[in-house]
């Protein structure tokens, strides 16, 4: 069976998450890997070892564990749903899965900063797991620094979709739908 790895790449409160859930439910053989799971996972059960700065190393291992775990136990397709906006981070990323034949695609969330900014300020969307910034606007102010320079391209992955507007989701997920499946 072809397996698939779906990155999704985009800026806070684009709809990464809740996009990727969507495929997950769609996609019969595919696992969403979500790192603000794991994050909360760590907040509620464990937080006296959430370091207070520095890499979250214990985040990143159960992580990796649950990747491991999905790729080497399992047939099913990987649906990634982070931040992955710097280049080098899914360079790396992708490299892990091409080398254990997996079929990329990335899914770029290019939306509007305006739309971006609406939706923070209309959110709830719990910040305690935000360690090095204490607000989702700060966040977001952060990634609009790394700016068109770690925009993902073509070369990156097999497939390459890129959402600029809300009423691009149902196509892509159509278009990923049928790629996988057929």
């Amino acid at each position: 069976m072809k397996r698939f790895i779906i990155m999704m790449v985009g800026k806070t409160h684009s709809g990464k998450t809740s996009f990727a859930k969507e495929l997950e439910n769609s996609l019969e053989q595919a696992v969403m890997i979500d790192q603000d799971t794991h994050a909360f996972f760590l907040q509620n059960h464990y937080p006296k070892l959430i370091p207070k700065t520095g890499s979250n190393d214990l985040k990143h291992a159960i992580t990796q564990t649950i990747v491991d775990y999905t790729v080497n136990e399992t047939d099913a397709h990987l649906i990634l749903s982070n931040a992955n906006l710097e280049r080098s981070s899914r360079t790396r990323l992708l490299n892990y899965y091409q080398e254990r034949e997996f079929t990329s695609i990335i899914v770029y969330f290019d939306l509007p900063e305006t739309l971006l900014r609406e939706r923070i300020a209309r959110g709830n969307r719990d910040a305690v797991i935000l360690r090095t910034v204490s607000s989702f606007e700060q966040v977001l102010d952060r990634q609009m620094r790394l700016g068109k320079a770690e925009e993902p391209s073509a070369d990156e992955a097999d497939h390459l979709l890129v959402i600029r507007d809300v009423n691009d989701l149902g196509y892509i997920m159509v278009k990923i739908l049928n790629t996988v499946q057929n």
